[in-house]
């Protein structure tokens, strides 16, 4: 696409995850207009389009889809519904953005793939820890080889069971037709993505899960192990119903070890024979500015790749459901 064009933006799901963190980005973007939205509750929708200055609002995904104004869609809706609209904005042949994970099976997400595909149309997903300046500097100790040879990357990811689980008041994240690994799908897929990013793609991963506190029908307890396409070897436990919140990666080299958070707000940590560092890298007010500004670089120079495509989104949802024994 020519420098001088301007890409006006649709989103579909204007709910809180595009309030601060993914909607003011397609607005701030130079090159980007954030033109549409729609939602189905029409007073919440014309709150949001009035608050955000959006032009246009609808409450048909339809009629935002095939409005000749709109060059491009986020679907920002929960993960059962991706398919539904991304096959029909692939119909359409307009670029898309799909909110992670892809869906919520290997399967499905399969399918959205390959519509896009075939459509010859852009795809990528927002797994935009890949695009922040944090992790690219995790990136950027293990391409200076600080630590030697990768040897294992374990992650242990605890949370306590929130109010809304307490109750028992529903909650799409942890009703099993929506997202059968409930949390896990919902914050693990930010993990494990990243780690394919930066340790390279995984070819083979066993599971367990189960539900340990029978608040929700989906699972709260799930254990993993693989292995890296390069050899490298790596664990996670992820459990929902403890009385902590940890969240602490460590990958072990042959000369020294990183360790970071996926989600807290803390330090980065490298320490090996030759360096150590401790650095604190705070992510941008809208925490998907970065992946948004590659999303414009991606579409409007052809020799630049975005990291997050529907490709690498794929595998991570392959990934996902060899965990949960869905293959």
């Amino acid at each position: 696409m020519e420098d001088y064009k301007i890409i006006n933006w649709g989103i579909i799901g204007c709910g809180d995850v595009t309030e601060v963190k993914s909607g003011p980005p397609y607005k701030l973007t130079h090159g980007f207009d954030l033109k549409a939205v729609m939602r189905r509750d029409e007073e919440k929708l014309k709150d949001y389009a009035s608050r955000h200055q959006i032009e246009k609002y609808y409450t048909n995904a339809d009629a935002l889809i095939n409005d000749p104004d709109i060059d491009a869609i986020y679907i920002a809706t929960p993960p059962d519904t991706h398919k539904f609209y991304g096959l029909k904005v692939a119909k359409a042949k307009k670029t898309c953005c799909i909110e992670k994970p892809l869906s919520p099976s290997y399967a499905d997400s399969l399918v959205i793939y390959n519509a896009f595909k075939e459509a010859n149309t852009p795809l990528f997903v927002a797994y935009y820890r890949r695009s922040l300046p944090r992790f690219l500097k995790i990136k950027e100790w293990l391409d200076e080889s600080y630590i030697g040879d990768v040897r294992h990357i374990s992650w242990q990811l605890n949370k306590y069971p929130s109010a809304t689980d307490l109750l028992g008041d529903y909650n799409w994240r942890t009703d099993a037709k929506v997202a059968n690994g409930g949390y896990f799908d919902d914050l693990a897929s930010h993990g494990l993505d990243l780690f394919t990013f930066l340790l390279g793609n995984i070819k083979d991963v066993k599971g367990f899960s189960l539900n340990q506190q029978n608040l929700y029908s989906a699972y709260d307890a799930i254990t993993a192990c693989w292995i890296h396409e390069t050899g490298i070897t790596g664990s996670g436990t992820w459990n929902f119903g403890c009385n902590t919140y940890d969240d602490n990666v460590i990958i072990y080299g042959s000369k020294g070890q990183i360790e970071f958070p996926i989600f807290k707000d803390e330090f980065l940590t490298l320490k090996s024979d030759t360096k150590t560092e401790s650095l604190f890298i705070e992510n941008p007010k809208h925490v998907q500015m970065n992946h948004v500004e590659n999303l414009k670089a991606a579409l409007f120079t052809p020799e630049f790749t975005h990291p997050s495509t529907s490709e690498t989104a794929l595998h991570t949802s392959w990934i996902m459901d060899k965990i949960l024994g869905r293959i």
